[in-house]
């Protein structure tokens, strides 16, 4: 697994937080790309989301989450409830369909999540 401020971008999930435009903007202080990205999920979602609300250092991180990874996110408030590292430390990774759902379409994740276990 590569150096451990890498491993922290890393989600419950495998997510690479690094890579996510919420995430991004916060590091680089990039109001545009809040804007835009605020835009985006806004679309996406069906749902009000200001730019305001484009502020995240990391699902495992401490410090700023959006509403969704903060609140929402039924990966993270798992992994915190059981207190897991991330889904890669949880007996029940392999049949979980709510992770399953995450890997399913982020085969990156998934390459993530087993980087943990060596």
């Amino acid at each position: 697994m590569p150096s451990d401020s890498k491993t922290k971008a890393i989600a419950y999930c495998g997510i690479d937080c690094s890579k996510c435009d919420a995430y991004i903007a916060t590091q680089s202080n990039d109001q545009a790309l809040r804007e835009k990205t605020a835009e985006l999920w806004s679309r996406l979602n069906n749902a009000t989301i200001l730019p305001e609300h484009i502020n995240c250092d990391g699902c495992r991180a401490d410090g700023r989450k959006t509403v969704y990874c903060e609140s929402l996110c039924a990966i993270r408030q798992c992994a915190t409830k059981k207190g897991h590292t991330t889904c890669a430390h949880c007996p029940d990774m392999d049949s979980c369909t709510t992770l399953k759902a995450v890997l399913d379409n982020s085969p990156d994740a998934a390459n993530n999540l087993k980087a943990f276990c060596l």
